[in-house]
């Protein structure tokens, strides 16, 4: 039996689409029927998640069990939230509703588990209230990964490059922002990196498995594929690692 995913997104808009172009890359289909149900339910009103974590904008909380219930009316199976951040707020939404979620953290540290073999040290290019949190570094200690961070001044350079005026949030993905972003990547990886986690919904839009010489662990593409076998349909090139779509 098929099911209907449900996307909650708007955190950002652009990510959302993407998260959305990579169920249909990664769908095993060859007409318009073929395809999966998708709901997507894009609120950019929710508050930022960085900044509520820091207590300088409201507890998005309320809106994302709103976008879940709207998602639920309209017949959603399962849910996914293409914003790594937001999953800090997962159990206290989950203590309120009780709905299937597709975890992208959860998600990405068993396919490096299960594809990666060997992997020991993987550096974390996110927002920098994922960082504080911690969410990527809990996710993958359960399988004795170990997370290299960025330094502050790369922390720096990651926060602009997505939230800046000309960042990707507001709509810019040029060749300069690019090469800082890969620029960060390259740096982690001679300390130590054997994989790069695009840890924030935003760098996979700029940075690709072509740019750096080791796996790239991207939770977006991970995470579509496992919403499209969870709904009950195939993968397309189940071997393929990550960054299918452009």
């Amino acid at each position: 039996m098929t099911q209907t995913i449900g996307i909650l997104g708007g955190m950002g808009p652009e990510a959302t689409s993407y998260f959305f172009k990579l169920i249909i890359r990664n769908t095993l289909a060859e007409k318009d029927q073929e395809h999966i149900p998708v709901l997507i339910y894009s609120n950019p009103l929710i508050p930022p998640r960085t900044d509520s974590i820091q207590k300088i904008a409201p507890d998005p909380v309320p809106l994302l069990i709103q976008g879940i219930r709207t998602l639920i009316r309209a017949g959603a199976d399962f849910f996914v939230i293409p914003c790594m951040t937001a999953h800090y707020f997962l159990p206290d939404v989950l203590k309120e509703i009780n709905f299937p979620v597709v975890n992208l953290l959860d998600e990405s540290a068993k396919w490096a588990r299960d594809t990666l073999p060997g992997l020991k040290n993987a550096g974390l290019i996110s927002s920098i209230g994922t960082l504080k949190t911690g969410l990527f570094q809990k996710a993958f200690s359960r399988f004795d990964f170990n997370i290299l961070e960025m330094d502050d001044n790369e922390q720096s350079v990651i926060s602009e490059a997505v939230f800046g005026k000309k960042g990707i949030k507001a709509g810019f993905i040029t060749d300069g922002l690019r090469e800082k972003i890969i620029t960060v990547a390259h740096n982690l990886i001679r300390n130590g990196a054997e994989a790069i986690i695009t840890g924030c919904t935003e760098i996979p839009l700029a940075l690709k498995q072509q740019d750096i010489p080791v796996p790239l662990i991207e939770p977006m593409e991970i995470g579509a594929r496992v919403c499209i076998k969870k709904a009950g349909f195939k993968v397309k090139n189940p071997s393929l690692l990550t960054n299918s779509a452009n």
